[in-house]
């Protein structure tokens, strides 16, 4: 199995530093036998800009993880992200950081049940079940 390409969408104004930790330990520390690649935007652009080539990039990836934390309810961007997942068949899963947990706020598109704690062999299975989902889905 190829590695999985997986668009990471957070709340760019709180949770940056929590992208680029689970961004950073998915390439190096993780004990999962995935590499995850992080096709986030790492840039500010213009609203239109910004959508074309994000929706682009999450088509090509296998999934959408998105990182919950403590203000997802502020995020647009994450809504828009997980809708462009939605219209592109492109399964989703969350992982809470940054102290949320199962009473926070959940962008529209992402039930409960598929937000999970930061635990590299948590996280490691919703991979496999996305990549499951994803050929399943073709």
């Amino acid at each position: 199995m190829s590695d999985p390409r997986a668009y990471i969408s957070f709340d760019f104004d709180h949770d940056e530093k929590h992208r680029n930790l689970f961004a950073g330990q998915a390439k190096t520390d993780s004990p999962t036998p995935f590499a995850v690649a992080d096709w986030s935007s790492k840039a500010g652009l213009n609203e239109q800009e910004w959508e074309r080539i994000t929706k682009d990039k999450i088509g090509r990836c296998n999934m959408l993880i998105v990182l919950v934390g403590r203000y997802m309810a502020t995020a647009t961007g994450v809504k828009k992200e997980t809708t462009m997942a939605d219209t592109q068949d492109v399964p989703v899963f969350g992982v809470y950081v940054d102290g949320a947990n199962t009473e926070s706020t959940l962008p529209v598109g992402l039930p409960r049940n598929r937000v999970v704690a930061w635990k590299w062999s948590t996280i490691a299975a919703s991979i496999d079940q996305m990549m499951t989902e994803k050929k399943n889905r073709k």
